[in-house]
């Protein structure tokens, strides 16, 4: 019987080695009975395309793989801002919205709101839309609610891990967490 197949979203594909970031999840995931479906598994050849056409491109075969899974995992960690990747938040609503598992995790012990009042007293960037006096959503969740609800209602919990110093996006343990979940909302013996 094959494994089932767990589509591994998030921010990691921007490291500077995304390629064993990707081999690292996808082993662990393998020790737990899944298969593990990185990103970057699809070799693409994206040579005398443009920048348009090689995103148009890597974004159809993102969906391409989605499809192929049974569940995702996101790694909701924040990055490049409050919070998750913006891309992984679309990964996860994909795949909520072809009705499959979505899982996540975060290592930030923080929520939103704490995050977000954090970056506005940074000072706010003259290309955000955030000012004083707009309001920050504030649910007492980890990520934006559209996000954290969809893991709920996928049967899951938003996993919180604090990562020790440094280790923000390397940190595993709520990845592993995840896995365990994986195997339990799709059965896995």
């Amino acid at each position: 019987m094959p494994r089932p197949r767990i589509y591994l979203a998030g921010p990691e594909v921007f490291l500077p080695d995304p390629i064993e970031a990707g081999r690292v999840k996808c082993a662990i995931a393998g020790e737990h009975g899944l298969e593990g479906v990185y990103p970057l598994d699809a070799s693409l050849d994206l040579s005398g395309l443009d920048k348009h056409a090689q995103a148009a491109l890597i974004s159809r075969s993102n969906e391409d793989l989605m499809r192929s899974c049974d569940a995702l995992i996101a790694n909701l960690t924040p990055f490049r801002g409050a919070s998750a990747d913006a891309g992984t938040a679309f990964e996860v609503g994909f795949m909520r919205a072809l009705g499959r598992p979505v899982l996540g995790y975060t290592n930030s012990p923080l929520d939103y709101v704490a995050r977000a009042k954090a970056v506005r007293v940074q000072g706010l960037q003259a290309f955000d839309g955030d000012a004083t006096g707009v309001a920050i959503e504030d649910f007492d969740l980890a990520e934006n609610l559209m996000i954290e609800i969809a893991i709920e209602a996928s049967g899951s919990k938003l996993i919180r891990h604090t990562a020790p110093a440094g280790t923000v996006m390397a940190d595993l343990d709520g990845f592993r967490q995840c896995l365990c979940e994986a195997r339990r909302l799709l059965q896995v013996p």
